[in-house]
């Protein structure tokens, strides 16, 4: 089917294919997400838990923040993480590039202290497509960002915050940003995501 023809035709046009988290979480394959917010790690190793490792999982060397196998052991075996240990910020993202380009990993993570500009996110989205054409899967790319992120150019953007109360743990989940979506807030309990409720 040429460009002109796929234009004018009336049948609907599929959706990209997307990694579900939940329901209405869709993270499409391929592509460069962001997530921001003080559980962003939380929910990076939830879309860990959905690809299927290997997970390749970028980081700062000396970053005071740096994941528990512990804690990450009721969402995801540690052992099916890669860890790669950057000094500076430039080679965590030249790493997140390459490891997204071989396509051997369905998801990499790139933990920064910064959202990263322009340029660097349009070269990890081509490093994704390119991945993709090696043939062995559509790899995700996350970049992890602290705060409201503010990363240009992602195809989707995710805050996480801990809203946990006694005897409750509860995280809130905010659509910032989706090409094709409307903003969105959810409330995540017991691996169960509920519409966040709305006032009065």
């Amino acid at each position: 089917m040429t460009m002109a023809s796929a234009l004018l035709t009336r049948r609907p046009h599929a959706p990209p294919p997307a990694l579900v988290l939940w329901r209405d979480i869709l993270l499409p394959h391929a592509r460069v997400h962001e997530l921001c917010g003080q559980a962003r790690r939380t929910l990076a190793l939830h879309v860990a838990a959905q690809t299927g490792g290997p997970v390749i999982w970028i980081t700062r060397r000396h970053s005071p923040d740096q994941l528990n196998p512990c804690g990450m052991q009721a969402i995801l075996p540690p052992g099916e993480v890669i860890f790669v240990a950057t000094d500076r910020p430039v080679d965590s993202l030249w790493a997140m590039e390459e490891a997204l380009r071989s396509g051997a990993a369905p998801l990499v993570v790139g933990d920064l202290a910064e959202p990263p500009p322009m340029t660097p996110v349009r070269r990890l989205h081509l490093a994704a497509e390119a991945g993709a054409g090696m043939g062995h899967c559509r790899p995700l790319g996350l970049i992890l960002t602290p705060g409201a992120g503010g990363a240009p150019g992602v195809e989707t953007r995710f805050r996480c915050d801990p809203v946990h109360a006694q005897d409750q743990t509860a995280w809130r989940i905010d659509r910032l940003r989706a090409r094709m979506q409307p903003p969105r807030t959810w409330r995540l309990e017991a691996g169960k995501l509920h519409d966040w409720p709305t006032p009065g």
